[in-house]
């Protein structure tokens, strides 16, 4: 399924990396990183890689619920489900 982008609307991937830069700096500030794998526009399927500090912490799944799903859900409606790979 092919998403339909108005010209000059961003795309939901472009609006996806625009939050993710966003979130970015709170996670580098404790060591990690945030990675963009996958979305899945069909299923609004976002995978994300969590790096760094982020990738052993025990607290990042409560990070990337609390925090990255509910701001992707927000700002992006297309996006419903969110999980770490």
């Amino acid at each position: 399924m092919t998403e339909t982008v108005t010209p000059g609307t961003p795309s939901a991937r472009e609006r996806i990396e625009d939050v993710l830069a966003a979130i970015r700096p709170a996670v580098r500030s404790d060591g990690g990183d945030i990675e963009l794998v996958a979305f899945d526009e069909g299923e609004g399927l976002v995978q994300l890689r969590m790096v760094g500090a982020c990738h052993a912490c025990p607290m990042s799944m409560m990070t990337l619920r609390a925090g990255i799903e509910q701001r992707l859900r927000m700002q992006v409606p297309e996006v419903r489900i969110v999980e770490a790979i």
